[in-house]
């Protein structure tokens, strides 16, 4: 039974918990949902709700370009998470249901900096909104967005009920360097350098030959023809 109940949790079998706040961490009914919302007490992911709000319509009331206005937000809360630690991710929505409208979604590298987090922000304001962090049961992005949405085809608009990422630029996408994995590629190539730099003070270079003395090169040229013969 239970593993039965291991299979089929956030699933459409589920009878009991909630599929859609299982997979996204959020759900159109709300606390009214007939079905569990399981609200972890823990997690390396962090949902906070509308921090993202896109430019006001124009005056035709088509909405208007906010590249510039992501690019900035990205930015600059992508600096405040990582003072936290690492992260694996940081997905903004585009979804226009009040349940996701401006959503979040920051993964750690740790539950501990997940939980930092989310005790430093709650409370704080931004862009006069208060900010309200919760603990998401999401950890596979794969599953909570849309396919569809991702190949251009997705028929449900904004209104969809996974998530419609926000493109993020190329150089922003440099940006998201984990300080560890920083770290430890700085360490391989301190090994590196330094294998490379053991090899060739084990074995004399050609320059090194010629400075040599005439009695000395002959020997170590001798020396390298009978390496190469037993060689061939």
């Amino acid at each position: 039974m239970a593993e039965h109940y291991s299979r089929i949790i956030g699933t459409e079998e589920d009878k009991v918990n909630c599929p859609f706040y299982f997979k996204i961490g959020a759900c159109r009914h709300g606390d009214g949902c007939s079905r569990t919302h399981l609200r972890p007490h823990f997690s390396q992911t962090l949902m906070i709700p509308h921090l993202y709000i896109p430019p006001a319509p124009g005056p035709d009331g088509q909405p208007v370009d906010d590249t510039e206005h992501f690019e900035d937000f990205y930015e600059e809360i992508l600096e405040e998470f990582q003072k936290f630690g690492d992260l694996e991710q940081l997905n903004i929505v585009e979804n226009l249901g009040d349940h996701m409208f401006g959503n979040v979604y920051v993964k750690f590298e740790q539950e501990d900096a997940a939980e930092a987090c989310l005790k430093a922000m709650t409370g704080r304001y931004y862009a006069g909104r208060l900010v309200a962090p919760e603990f998401s049961p999401v950890t596979d992005f794969r599953e909570a967005r849309c396919r569809q949405y991702d190949e251009g085809v997705c028929d449900r608009g904004g209104y969809c009920n996974f998530m419609h990422m926000k493109h993020v630029p190329r150089h922003l996408r440099r940006m998201f360097r984990p300080k560890r994995r920083d770290r430890d590629r700085d360490r391989k190539k301190s090994r590196s350098r330094s294998r490379g730099r053991d090899r060739k003070s084990e074995r004399p270079s050609r320059d090194d030959v010629a400075r040599s003395g005439s009695a000395e090169r002959k020997a170590k040229i001798a020396e390298w023809n009978r390496a190469k013969e037993e060689k061939d």
